[in-house]
């Protein structure tokens, strides 16, 4: 079943059928939202609050345009919003929950140690970032979102995402270089 199909669901009045839309995104929005706010409990909070606004406002969407641009828009405002009203503490947040037993079940342990230790200076590397660059680099890598669905969600100009976007994969290699040195010295 598409997406599509599910919004009719959900319009209709199936409201488990939302369910689809928070299992699918729920990661996505998080890590979005704690590039910009820094908190994953405010994060997680954020993206509750954007799941409850969608939901309540689906009859808006329009079915020609990704669920996806939507409903991260949603989230973009909604933490944008949230920082500007308080300030965050930071904490560490992994980009995706990966379920190690069910994903290394073929790999042998120094890889599951090799691949943990490449997420974490990842993450480190992005946490050394601005946070509007941290969320340009995680839609269009980790998303996978084009330059004009980044346009959609942040509201930027699309010259503006391009300069920010070329910044941001400078700034993330000059951090994980600089990572790197650190932990061979």
């Amino acid at each position: 079943m598409n997406e599509k199909q599910q919004i009719q669901k959900v319009l209709k009045g199936d409201t488990s059928a939302f369910g689809y839309f928070v299992d699918t995104y729920q990661d996505m929005a998080v890590t979005i939202a704690f590039r910009v706010c820094g908190n994953r409990q405010d994060a997680e909070d954020i993206v509750q609050n954007a799941f409850v606004k969608a939901f309540h406002n689906l009859h808006s969407f329009r079915l020609d345009s990704k669920f996806s641009t939507w409903f991260y828009r949603i989230v973009y405002n909604q933490a944008i919003t949230e920082i500007r009203g308080s300030t965050h503490n930071t904490e560490f947040v992994d980009y995706k929950v990966i379920d190690l037993n069910d994903s290394y079940s073929d790999m042998d342990t120094m890889t599951q140690v090799e691949e943990k230790e490449r997420k974490e200076l990842v993450n480190q590397a992005m946490e050394r970032m601005p946070k509007d660059e941290a969320v340009i680099l995680t839609l269009y890598y980790l998303e996978d979102n084009p330059v004009k669905e980044i346009v959609k969600i942040t509201g930027l100009t699309d010259a503006n995402v391009k300069v920010k976007l070329y910044r941001a994969r400078k700034r993330f290699a000059d951090a994980i270089n600089l990572l790197m040195k650190h932990e061979t010295t």
